[in-house]
């Protein structure tokens, strides 16, 4: 009896230091800034209610392509940031913008196109399907946002050793998210760059036949890491760094990296945890 008491004491006791930290937490708001693949996939409306749950803090936020959410960050508009741009990242913080960050989750980037794939490329390396694409004069459409999607595009053409061709007709650049820069490559037939998540997403909405495929994959350059970054307290004082190390933390937690492991459509995984 003494044990069981003992047990059901230590077991109250744990109850209400885990309440007592999350109301410490409870009727306080965050604004984060985060890429679109991250909003337009589902992710952050599977993960957010988790958070805000175990945490008591509301957490808003606002897509956009990662260039303009670190800018978001830089201006001091948002409190936390979200994002897929390592290079830019790291700079971010250099600068001293940013002051913490870390890795989260990933996937990886596809090209995709119509079967009837008129510049050959199905199978190729990343660098030979961009050639092709650049020989055929084949219709390319991207992002042309400053994404972390549109920076990652940029560089694979320089790793092909190919000039940005941003004035060529067949190269159509949309200004807009992944989703509806898909949309418009699927009208226009042409290829495009996209992140795997927000591709599974499009096949989702097409009833898991859609009309454009994965003809380019594989690639180590085309990992897609994804990161949670804190401002600079020095340079937003304002900005809710105690809580942004909250999230941060959260996001690379047990819990929020199972559920980033189990979050699927089709079956199919949309990112890989991998916060360490």
């Amino acid at each position: 009896m003494i044990r069981k008491s003992f047990v059901l004491i230590a077991a109250l006791a744990a109850a209400l230091s885990l309440f007592a930290g999350t109301a410490s937490w409870a009727g306080q708001s965050l604004m984060m800034a985060t890429t679109t693949s991250t909003d337009n996939t589902g992710l952050l409306d599977y993960l957010i209610p988790y958070f805000e749950k175990e945490t008591g803090i509301e957490l808003k936020w606002t897509a956009t392509g990662t260039g303009k959410a670190l800018k978001l960050g830089e201006r001091c508009d948002v409190d936390v940031l979200l994002v897929h741009a390592p290079g830019a990242e790291k700079a971010y913080i250099k600068k001293g913008f940013g002051k913490d960050r870390k890795e989260i989750m990933y996937n990886d980037f596809v090209i995709i196109g119509p079967d009837s794939d008129p510049a050959g490329i199905k199978g190729k390396s990343i660098s030979d399907a961009l050639l092709a694409v650049k020989s055929k004069q084949a219709i390319f459409v991207s992002r042309g946002d400053d994404s972390g999607t549109n920076k990652k595009e940029k560089l694979l053409w320089k790793d092909a050793g190919i000039s940005l061709p941003d004035k060529e007709k067949w190269y159509v650049q949309t200004g807009q998210g992944m989703l509806a820069s898909i949309n418009v490559c699927e009208e226009r037939k042409g290829y495009t760059m996209t992140d795997r998540g927000t591709y599974i997403k499009y096949q989702s909405q097409k009833g898991g036949n859609a009309p454009l495929k994965v003809l380019v994959e594989g690639d180590q350059i085309l990992l897609n890491q994804y990161s949670v970054l804190t401002l600079d307290p020095k340079n937003c004082p304002n900005a809710k760094y105690d809580l942004a190390m909250k999230y941060l933390n959260w996001m690379a937690g047990e819990n929020a990296q199972n559920l980033v492991r189990d979050f699927r459509l089709l079956g199919k995984k949309l990112f890989i945890p991998n916060a360490k």
